[in-house]
C-alpha cells in the first residue's frame, strides 16, 4: 500500500463551506475528475494516480482513498451520500462504498477507457461513456448490463441522462451529439454535428438548453425543444475539456486547454467571468460549491483549487503546483529531460511511499518485470520474463510499450532517436542506484 499523502489545505481565515481560496493536495497525478455531493458536504476527486479521493469539505482531515483501479481514473460521481461510481482507463466501472473505501462492486464490459460515469435521475440506473465507441446501461441494483448503445462514428466522450432517464444525449469523438431513446436503444435525434469532437455536455431540462464543449473549442448552447442554438460562448481557447453548472442552474463554467475558466450567466448568456487558473496546463474538471459561490478546477497539477466567485481574481501560481517537466531544458542534462518529459508523472526515482501511478524506480537495474512488493502490476507484465538492463530499457522505449510489454498499463510512447535514449539509460542507471 502506497504512504498515505500528507494533506495540505490553504485558506483564509476559517474552514467553513463559505468559499474561500482552498487546495486540496495529496494525490500523485493530474487531477482529472471533480464532483460535489448534492448537499455540498464532500468532494471527489479522480486522478491519473489510479485513485480517488473523498474529502469532507467542513475541516482539512486526510481524505479516503478509494483504490481499486487498473489504471488512470478518468471520472466518478456520487451515487448517495454513501456510495460513488467510477471509471478507468482499465475499461471497468467500479461501485464504491464511501463509508470504508471498500470495493462494492466492478462493472466489467467496456473495451476501452471509460470516459463517463452517470446515475439515472430516479438513482436506479448508471450510464456509462467509452472511448469502444458504446454506452453501456447499467441496472445499479443488480450490476447487470441491460443496454448498448453503438456510435456511428467513433469513441463516446460523455452521457447525460435526459426526460427524467427515458433518454440519453452522447458525445461522440466523431462530432455527433444524438439523444437516444433508452428503451428502444435507438437513436431518436441528431442535435449537433459539430465536426470536431465532442468532449463535454452539460443541460438544464427546467430551463430547456444542453450546452457541449468540443476539441476545436467551440462552445454551444442548444435549445432542447428544437435544437436551435441559443448561444455561441466559443473563445479563442481550445479544447473544452470541462463543462459544469451551478445547482440552481444560474451559472455555467466552462475549462479549456490553456487553464482558463470561463463562467456564464445562464440568464443572458453573458460571460461574468473569464480568468487563468492554470498556467501550465489544461483544466480538465469542474464543479460548483452547492451554493455556487465558489468553484473547483483541477487540471495538470496534483491538486485540485478552490476558487471564490465574488473575490478578484487571484495569481493562478497559488493555485497551481507547477509539474517537474515543465522546467527550463537548458539548466537539466538531456537525459534528465527524457525522464521529466516521459517518466516523473508516473514514478519516483526513490523508494515506494509517494501516490503514483507506476512503481518506484529505485534499484531498477537487474530487477525483474513485475517484481516490486506492494505494486499491483498487471498480470501480463508480471508473466513477461524481464530483467532491467541497460538493453531492456533501451528497448522498451524504442519499440514502445504497446511492443514491448503488451498488456502492462504503461501508456504508448516512445523515444525515437538513439542518442535520447541512451541519455535516459544513463540517467537512470546513475539515479536509480542512487536511489535519489
Amino acid at each position: 500500500m502506497w504512504r498515505a499523502a500528507m494533506l495540505l489545505c490553504l485558506c483564509l481565515p476559517g474552514l467553513g463551506l463559505a468559499a474561500d481560496f482552498r487546495t486540496f493536495v495529496g494525490h500523485g497525478g493530474p487531477v482529472v475528475g471533480v464532483v460535489v455531493s448534492e448537499d455540498g458536504q464532500s468532494l471527489l476527486t479522480a486522478s491519473f494516480d489510479y485513485s480517488i479521493g473523498y474529502w469532507r469539505l467542513s475541516d482539512a482531515s486526510e481524505p479516503l482513498w478509494l483504490e481499486g483501479h487498473r489504471a488512470a481514473v478518468n471520472t466518478v460521481n456520487f451515487l448517495s451520500d454513501s456510495s460513488a461510481v467510477s471509471g478507468s482507463d482499465d475499461f471497468s466501472l467500479i461501485i464504491w462504498d464511501l463509508k470504508d473505501g471498500s470495493v462494492t462492486r466492478r462493472l466489467e464490459g467496456h473495451k476501452g477507457k471509460v470516459t463517463a460515469v452517470r446515475p439515472s435521475p430516479g438513482g436506479d440506473m448508471i450510464a456509462s461513456a467509452s472511448w469502444d465507441g458504446t454506452i453501456h446501461l447499467w441496472d445499479l441494483t443488480s450490476g447487470n448490463q441491460i443496454a448498448v448503445l453503438q456510435s456511428p462514428d467513433g469513441g463516446f466522450n460523455d452521457v447525460l441522462w435526459l426526460d427524467s432517464g427515458h433518454s440519453v444525449a452522447t458525445a461522440s469523438v466523431g462530432g455527433t451529439l444524438i439523444e437516444w431513446d433508452v428503451q428502444s436503444q435507438r437513436p431518436m435525434r441528431v442535435l449537433a454535428r459539430h465536426g470536431f469532437g465532442i468532449n463535454r455536455l452539460e443541460a438544464d431540462e427546467s430551463e430547456g438548453w444542453l450546452a457541449y464543449g468540443a476539441v476545436d473549442g467551440g462552445t454551444r448552447v442548444l435549445n432542447l425543444a428544437d435544437g436551435a442554438e441559443l448561444a455561441d460562448l466559443t473563445l479563442d481557447r481550445r479544447p473544452i475539456l470541462a463543462i459544469a453548472k451551478s445547482a440552481d442552474g444560474s451559472l455555467l463554467a466552462v475549462g479549456d486547454g490553456e487553464g482558463y475558466v470561463m463562467v456564464v450567466s445562464t440568464e443572458d448568456w453573458s460571460i461574468l467571468r473569464d480568468f487563468h487558473a492554470a498556467v501550465n496546463g489544461p483544466i480538465w474538471a469542474l464543479d460548483f460549491t452547492a451554493s455556487g459561490d465558489g468553484i473547483f478546477a483541477a487540471g495538470i497539477s496534483d491538486a485540485v483549487s478552490l476558487w471564490p466567485m465574488e473575490s478578484g481574481d487571484l495569481d493562478p501560481l497559488t493555485a497551481e503546483t507547477e509539474r517537474s517537466f515543465h522546467v527550463d531544458p537548458s539548466t537539466v542534462s538531456n537525459g534528465e529531460r527524457q525522464f521529466l518529459r516521459k517518466c516523473s508523472v508516473c514514478h519516483t526515482l526513490g523508494a515506494a511511499g509517494e501516490r503514483r501511478a507506476g512503481p518506484a524506480l529505485a534499484g531498477l537495474f537487474g530487477r525483474r518485470s513485475g517484481s516490486l512488493d506492494g505494486y499491483s502490476y498487471s498480470d501480463a507484465l508480471r508473466e513477461l520474463d524481464i530483467v532491467w538492463s541497460e538493453d531492456t530499457i533501451d528497448k522498451l522505449f524504442e519499440l514502445g510499450p504497446d511492443h514491448f510489454t503488451p498488456g502492462s498499463k504503461m501508456p504508448m510512447q516512445r523515444i525515437t532517436s538513439a542518442e535520447d535514449r541512451a541519455d535516459l539509460v544513463e540517467f537512470l542507471r546513475l539515479k536509480t542506484a542512487a536511489g535519489e
